[in-house]
């Protein structure tokens, strides 16, 4: 009976990190966002003309596609990534952002170290009428 308790807390245990390990695969993106806080240095909607012509299932990805820069006050760094988020679409050039960028996961052999899906949290005039905290 005592081989039998011992197999299965094996087994779970087992079973549980198989299931930490695919939570975290799933939700890489999530946990490893970086909100980005700083003047919007360009904003471009990227039109392809085959997404409006070609009919394709889902057109609005292709339509609400935007190319986002937003530099980092912290770092000054230049962040860059995509986005299909509409919010994009009123954003412009210096005006100052808090962003979430979202990274690809590193076994996205293509695209590791490139982030997508920023989406806008706040957007401000200038980055002299951000809260101070």
């Amino acid at each position: 009976m005592k081989a039998l308790g011992k197999w299965l807390v094996r087994i779970l245990i087992f079973v549980g990190i198989l299931v930490a390990a695919s939570v975290y695969m799933v939700y890489y993106s999530y946990f490893h966002s970086r909100t980005v806080i700083g003047p919007v240095s360009g904003v471009k909607q990227l039109l392809e003309n085959t997404a409006i012509l070609a009919g394709t299932q889902d057109p609005s990805s292709k339509i609400y596609s935007f190319a986002v820069g937003v530099k980092d006050n912290k770092t000054q760094e230049i962040v860059t990534g995509s986005s299909e988020d509409r919010q994009w679409g009123v954003v412009k050039d210096g005006q100052c952002v808090e962003a979430v960028f979202f990274p690809y996961p590193p076994w996205n052999l293509q695209k590791a170290g490139t982030y997508f899906n920023v989406r806008v949290h706040k957007l401000y005039d200038n980055c002299d009428a951000l809260p101070k905290n």
